[in-house]
Formats: structure tokens, sequence, C-alpha cells
């Protein structure tokens, strides 16, 4: 079993339709079309949305996705159309919510590695590939890569996985036009933020991106390169051979597989409550990464 442990009742907000209620982010549509996506502070790990909150994560999240998507737009135009309230939006929604074209989205996770780790590690380990592609002996966990690779992945239902796909597969399910063009636009986006990142002592290890169509122009959409999209590591600190540091949500993970918790990941059970030590230890790395990269007091 795997999805929400504790399923949100969304928000009836006169003027809006609901649409889906995500890990994240919940979806409404407004009278005029478009879309209005609001970013919560649910957490999910291990494919399950944890009952316990972090505060101010969906607001680190948008103000972080705004930030990159300015630093961006010369290479990817992007679906945010304005970060106005919505009249009769409750309060809390301000900060968190962007107001969106509405595109015909491509069904693909479009992930670019510049390192070694995660699901691309245990791959290698297996065969030496990483969505089929070769890569050289040698390498291990954290190891920076020749040049960044496009490894993408197939895009899951809540308490599902993304499973890694080869490009031909891409090609089969969209197309080779839509499929370069996906691979094309994600590592031009990816070596951008790396070299940003980089500039600020921030490793931008692997990261994933949601594209749709408006019209026939590909436009960059959903979050882009945040602790929970990408994997973030302290350059100063970086150590191949090992599992790096990150800025993400690596305490949660940590605490859930610890003996502490007292859940086991392959039972049927519902993950628990996560302490309040490491909520705000997973609150001040999300912040930290906001700071680090923009540069901005949070």
């Amino acid at each position: 079993m795997s999805g929400f442990v504790e399923k949100p009742e969304p928000l009836q907000v006169p003027g809006l339709v609901h649409l889906h209620t995500g890990k994240v982010r919940d979806l409404y549509r407004n009278e005029a079309g478009d879309l209005v996506m609001v970013a919560s502070d649910r957490m999910s790990a291990y494919d399950w949305v944890l009952p316990t909150p972090i505060p101010d994560k969906g607001r680190v999240l948008t103000q972080l996705s705004l930030w990159w998507f300015d630093q961006l737009t010369d290479l990817a135009p992007n679906h945010v159309i304005s970060t106005e309230l919505p009249a009769g939006a409750p309060a809390d929604w301000q900060g968190r919510t962007l107001i969106c074209k509405s595109l015909d989205m491509v069904p693909v996770e479009c992930v670019a590695r510049g390192y070694l780790t995660g699901s691309g590690l245990v791959e290698y380990n297996e065969s030496r590939t990483v969505c089929g592609l070769a890569l050289p002996e040698g390498l291990t966990d954290g190891s920076e890569l020749p040049t960044p690779i496009f490894t993408p992945a197939t895009k899951a239902e809540v308490g599902e996985h993304d499973e890694n796909v080869s490009y031909e597969e891409v090609v089969r399910q969209v197309g080779e036009e839509t499929a370069s063009a996906l691979r094309e636009a994600t590592l031009a986006v990816y070596s951008r933020a790396r070299d940003i990142a980089r500039e600020r002592g921030v490793l931008l290890a692997d990261t994933k991106f949601e594209f749709g169509y408006d019209g026939g122009t590909l436009i960059l959409a959903d979050e882009v390169l945040t602790p929970d999209s990408s994997r973030f590591w302290p350059a100063n600190e970086w150590q191949p051979g090992r599992a790096q540091p990150s800025f993400d949500k690596q305490f949660v993970r940590d605490w859930l597989t610890s003996a502490e918790s007292g859940w086991d990941r392959k039972s049927e059970q519902p993950p628990p409550a996560l302490p309040q030590e490491v909520v705000d230890a997973t609150r001040a790395k999300y912040i930290e990464a906001y700071e680090r990269l923009t540069g901005v007091s949070w």
C-alpha cells in the first residue's frame, strides 16, 4: 500500500473548480480557464504522503520556482501568468499560489543527471548503464558524469513510483520530434541551473522537469529546481564514494527507516507522524537551500 495517510479535503473557493489533489499541490481551474496551482506543506516519502506537514514548505517551493523561472526565461518559456491571490481564496494561499497557463502536458518526467546517485546508481551497478545509456567504468556514488545525461521516467499516480525508461521508449510514446525537444530543453535548463548553483556553492546532482505545449510552443511547467524535484548537495562537502549530505527530505527518510520510527517500509502500514525535531530540521534545510541559491533571506 501507499498514497495518502490522510487525504485532505479540497477547499471550496468561489469561482474555482477543484481538479486534482497531488502529493504536494492542489490544482484548480478559474473562470478564465487558467490553472490555479497551490503548493501545500505536505511532505511525501517512500511513495506515501505523510500525516505531518513541514511549515513554510509550500511557500519555499513556490518562491524558489519563481526565482528559477526568472533565471531561465531566455532558455525556456514557463507557464506562470500571475502570482496574484484569486478573489475569495484563503489568506494562507498567499505566497504559495500560481496562476498558470493550461497546457497540453507531455506525460514524461524529464530527468537530467550530472552526478551518479539514487536509482541511476542502482542501474549503473547492475549494468554500467542509466536508462540504457552506457557510462564509463569506475564511477561510484556521487561521481560527476563526463557530461549531463537525459534519463526520462514515466509519470506515476499518487502512491506509485516513477519508472525510469529509455529515450527510445519516450520516442515510442510521444514521437521523435517531441522526444528530441524534451531532451534538448531538459539538458539546456539543467546545464544553466548547474552553473548558477555551483557559483553559490551548491551542486545540482539531478533534477526533473515537466513540460507541456501551448499551441506549438514547448513550455516549462509545474515546479522547477526545488529540493522536492532536485538533489542539491553542498559543494564543500562533496565526496564521491558515499551518500552526500543534501538539501532535501533526507532527515525524513532517515527517521522513517530508523528503529525509532518503528515503521517497516515493506509492510502495508502507513508511516507514523514525524517528531518535531525532524520537522524543524527539514524545514531548516529547505530554507537553507532557498537562501543559498537566491542570496535572499527567508
